[in-house]
């Protein structure tokens, strides 16, 4: 995996009750492909991670929703847990941050219950996806079709349903950001 995401700047898009495992593996995936991860939440500061329901690690915080520019990175992640999923998606900064990098189509990698913002954002309509079961139908009301897989590709969208997912989800991010770097790159020589 080393150096396919050379400089890539990505954004991981969590708050206060990040499911800590779902914010370090991926966040260690993108590094060692050589990749440039900035958290980016709700406010400034630390955020504190979650380990299920028992507060984790204090994480620093390198940009701010409501000022971060989605311009500046070339993809998104959003790690899950209860307590972040519902936060973010309650936050129109955040929201209108995620809808950007669809209407931008930059790749997007979202777990657990982390596509609760994707919902919110209005952007599953049509899109094949998992994520944690519970989410199911809020994800079908939302217009996706919604299946029980370790990891989903659907164009540019990564979705993974729990933690035991993680070396799918990370390897998947990698590839799919890979791919549309190269496919940027393809478009900038012609």
């Amino acid at each position: 995996m080393a150096g396919e995401l050379d400089g890539m700047k990505v954004a991981v898009l969590a708050t206060d009750g990040v499911e800590q495992v779902e914010l370090e593996r991926p966040w260690q995936s993108l590094e060692e492909a050589g990749a440039e991860p900035e958290l980016v939440s709700l406010a400034s500061g630390t955020i504190t991670a979650y380990q299920h329901i028992d507060k984790g690690d204090e994480k620093k915080v390198d940009a701010v929703v409501s000022v971060a520019d989605p311009d500046e990175y070339a993809a998104l992640v959003l790690p899950g847990g209860v307590i972040n999923g519902d936060f973010v998606r309650a936050d129109a900064d955040a929201v209108a941050f995620v809808k950007a990098f669809f209407e931008a189509g930059k790749p997007v990698a979202a777990i657990c219950h982390a596509p609760w913002v994707l919902a919110e954002a209005d952007v599953v309509r049509g899109r094949r996806m998992t994520s944690w079961p519970s989410l199911q139908t809020d994800l079908r009301n939302a217009g996706a079709t919604w299946v029980d897989e370790e990891v989903v590709v659907d164009g540019n969208l990564v979705t993974s349903r729990n933690p035991d997912d993680l070396d799918a989800f990370g390897a998947a991010i990698v590839e799919q950001f890979a791919r549309a770097a190269d496919e940027d790159g393809d478009d900038e020589d012609e």
